[in-house]
């Protein structure tokens, strides 16, 4: 089985991922920037290591990549799920924010997967997961420098499969709808909070553009990658699986 690293892995959607790659019998490599939740997870991941990464920062990447080779070998997996995610009407969004999600969900990508390639070519197989949304494929009001970023990653995902087709590595997107994380439940909070509204109220405001009216599981976007690294999808790349109980892109 593979090395699996996993930005993000230490809670919401990359926690799950880092589980199922775990169950897959991968030796997995769970990465952020708080050493404290990383740690935590790991009572939940057997076998798994845990390196603090900052995926905004190329030196950090690197030294986190080294660090993770020297105790599973060359990762012949990246998952991308480290991201962030921040609300503000258009005109209120500060180039600090524009800054701050393009380096996360943008150059975080780019950096991981410049630090995975050249140990992954010489792999049989590689595997690079770019964890997008669906906010690559559509536009969302209030969050339009998010979805810019997703949709610039959505991008360099489809580009980098077309300089790697001639190779045994694929490059794919997995683009969820809203799912049931710490994320959605703390905006749940906060709207209730802000307006009053319950909580049931405030979730719909989440799960009405899911025509199955209700958040996607992190287990279930666990599983979509459990397939795209597998052997059966090595004809899969350059495509944005969407994961959204049928939510209309």
């Amino acid at each position: 089985m593979s090395h699996a690293i996993v930005t993000g892995g230490g809670s919401g959607i990359g926690l799950a991922i880092a589980k199922a790659l775990v169950a897959a019998r991968h030796r997995v490599t769970i990465m952020g920037r708080s050493e404290a939740r990383l740690h935590a997870a790991l009572v939940d991941l057997p076998g798994a290591n845990a390196v603090v990464c900052d995926v905004a920062d190329a030196a950090s990447v690197a030294a986190a990549f080294d660090a993770a080779a020297a105790r599973h070998g060359a990762a012949g997996i990246l998952v991308n799920a480290a991201g962030a995610a921040r609300t503000a009407p258009f005109e209120a969004s500060a180039d600090a924010l524009w800054d701050e999600l393009w380096r996360v969900n943008v150059m975080g990508a780019v950096h991981t997967s410049r630090a995975a390639l050249p140990a992954m070519r010489k792999l049989e197989t590689g595997r690079i997961v770019n964890v997008a949304s669906t906010a690559a494929l559509k536009g969302y009001a209030y969050v339009s420098a998010y979805t810019a970023t997703k949709h610039a990653l959505l991008g360099m995902t489809r580009s980098l499969a077309l300089e790697l087709a001639k190779t045994a590595i694929t490059v794919n997107a997995l683009c969820p709808g809203y799912t049931d994380t710490d994320l959605i439940r703390d905006a749940v909070a906060n709207i209730v909070a802000k307006t009053g509204r319950s909580e049931e109220q405030a979730l719909a405001a989440f799960t009405a553009s899911n025509p199955q009216g209700r958040l996607v599981e992190p287990e279930e976007v666990a599983a979509t990658i459990s397939w795209l690294v597998s052997p059966a999808a090595r004809s899969i790349t350059g495509q944005a699986i969407v994961v959204a109980g049928g939510e209309i892109m």
